[in-house]
């Protein structure tokens, strides 16, 4: 079976961790699941390619990085002879005799044999027999595991007296064992983001790598060789500058340290809380940091100081520096451009450049701003409103000649005039109502296609409906079509008819104060 081939997507990433991170073949192949060897080959043509730094790099699109890096496609090596591992295995528990030394032997009988990292590779395969726990030992600033407790608080509505449950989240520096915890309301992508963001503040600086736990929030879809992060985790860790390691499913031994640090938590926060009484997530976060702080000052029992003291001393000094503004909370969303090259998101519309009408984008969404992407590459950017409906159109996405366009406005009223008059008068009410006509061809557009569902006479009624009640809405026409009321007869101006005099009405007169009443009786006598 053929190799899977690798996205250009990957590659940059590669090339990211590489020339931006500065991270070891060994630890970028470990985050992107790919051989060292091949992190290695990606390196060497970049380096050919003539980029020495990741600012070549970030801006160009995929494809012509692909042309770039990949000019000639080479044929596949063919396959080598494997050597006798187990006569291998034999001479190496010689005294002396290493892996290195073999492997110059094997090279000397078969100069065009594996290379080294495949040769240790290929033995480590062929000579596992037992399934050994190996003992890890981390180096400082090298990962941070991150992990949610499966217990969780209790905390009271003070307005409903309803019990609510928080999660609790948990991360653990490796080498020295530094830990931060807090309590969130879900695991959902915004609190599992925001959580990461208030570790990195807490520890302040950066890991090398973050180590998860495959959790829907952070990792897409779980595959062995290729984890899928999700985008909004993986712009998190591009603002950081880390990188993101998910451990192995069904592989808790991967993340050893958080799940130790997860109990030790449960031990000596969780428990200590079990009688306290929290009646809002801020009070209960205040009860976790004092507790925090108590269980990073304890004491090692068989090693000197304690985790705040090799934090401070070891640790804190090979983080990388925070970056001068914390991450903000972004969703990713896949879109087609429309023919009136806008995209929706939160039920607003946003233009993007004409030429990507009809085609692919992801778009990119904070609390203040969106941006449009293609093929990696920001091509728009706008302010986000919170006003459902509208359009945000930048001048420069429009097209220079919009009669050349194949959509114009005199198109769209001509196709409506064929399925009835007050069917073409809604469209143009439509269009008169934007400020460029181009943002009504969706709602335009959405009214036309009713006719193959309702049949030109109900479309053709209930426009009319429609303009008789001053709606020229795409909304207000379903609903007319939906509720069967495009027939009804429509409600005519009514006569103001004048109420009959009756004795028993008492009149304005009677409430007038009596001492009015007075006068006017007086005035009317003198006259």
């Amino acid at each position: 079976m053929s190799r899977k081939s690798i996205g250009m997507k990957k590659i940059k990433e590669v090339l990211r961790l590489k020339f931006c991170s500065k991270l070891s073949d060994r630890v970028a192949s470990n985050s992107c699941k790919i051989g060292r060897t091949t992190v290695q080959d990606y390196q060497k043509r970049a380096k050919i390619a003539g980029f020495s730094s990741w600012e070549q790099i970030k801006d160009i699109a995929e494809d012509e990085l692909e042309k770039l890096l990949f000019p000639i496609s080479t044929k596949q090596a063919k396959p080598q002879s494997w050597p006798d591992w187990i006569k291998i295995y034999i001479e190496r528990k010689k005294p002396g005799v290493t892996l290195q030394l073999l492997w110059e032997e094997y090279l000397d009988e078969l100069p065009e044999g594996l290379g080294y990292s495949r040769f240790c590779e290929l033995f480590n395969e062929n000579t596992r027999c037992l399934n050994l726990t190996m003992r890890q030992n981390h180096k400082f600033g090298d990962k941070l595991f991150v992990d949610y407790s499966g217990k969780k608080f209790e905390v009271v509505n003070s307005n409903t007296g309803e019990i609510c449950t928080a999660e609790l989240f948990v991360a653990v520096l490796g080498a020295s064992n530094y830990t931060y915890a807090e309590a969130t309301w879900t695991q959902q992508l915004p609190d599992w983001i925001g959580s990461h963001v208030r570790t990195l503040e807490f520890i302040d600086g950066v890991p090398a790598c973050i180590v998860p736990d495959n959790l829907k929030s952070g990792v897409t879809k779980a595959w062995y060789y290729d984890p899928e992060i999700n985008p909004s985790y993986a712009d998190f860790a591009n603002h950081y500058q880390t990188a993101i390691l998910p451990a192995r499913a069904r592989k808790p031994r991967d993340k050893a340290k958080v799940e130790n640090a997860v109990l030790i938590v449960q031990r000596w926060i969780l428990a200590c809380l079990r009688n306290h009484r929290f009646f809002s997530l801020k009070e209960l976060n205040v009860a976790i940091i004092t507790l925090l702080i108590k269980l990073n000052d304890r004491p090692f029992k068989k090693l000197p100081g304690s985790r705040k003291s090799m934090f401070e001393e070891l640790e804190k000094v090979t983080l990388k520096v925070l970056p001068a503004t914390a991450y903000e909370y972004a969703e990713w969303k896949k879109a087609t451009v429309n023919i009136d090259y806008h995209v929706e998101f939160g039920l607003h519309y946003y233009s993007a450049p004409h030429q990507l009408a009809r085609q692919k984008i992801d778009v990119r969404a904070t609390a203040t701003t969106i941006e449009i992407f293609k093929d990696s590459k920001r091509v728009a950017s706008h302010v986000r409103s919170r006003l459902t409906g509208k359009h945000s159109t930048i001048s420069e996405h429009m097209p220079a000649n919009h009669q050349a366009c194949a959509w114009n406005p005199d198109r769209l009223i001509n196709w409506a005039s064929k399925l009835g008059g007050h069917v073409a008068l809604i469209v143009e009410s439509i269009m008169d109502s934007r400020e460029h006509p181009e943002q009504g061809y969706r709602a335009s557009l959405g009214i036309i296609r009713l006719e193959s569902k309702v049949g030109k006479d109900r479309l053709d009624a209930a426009c009319k409906r429609a303009l008789f009640y001053c709606s020229p809405h795409y909304r207000t026409v379903v609903t007319i079509l939906k509720n069967s009321q495009e027939f009804k007869p429509l409600p005519e101006a009514q006569e103001e008819k004048q109420l009959p005099t009756h004795n028993n009405i008492r009149g304005a007169e009677y409430f007038r104060p009596k001492k009015e009443q007075g006068d006017k009786n007086a005035i009317t006598t003198n006259a």
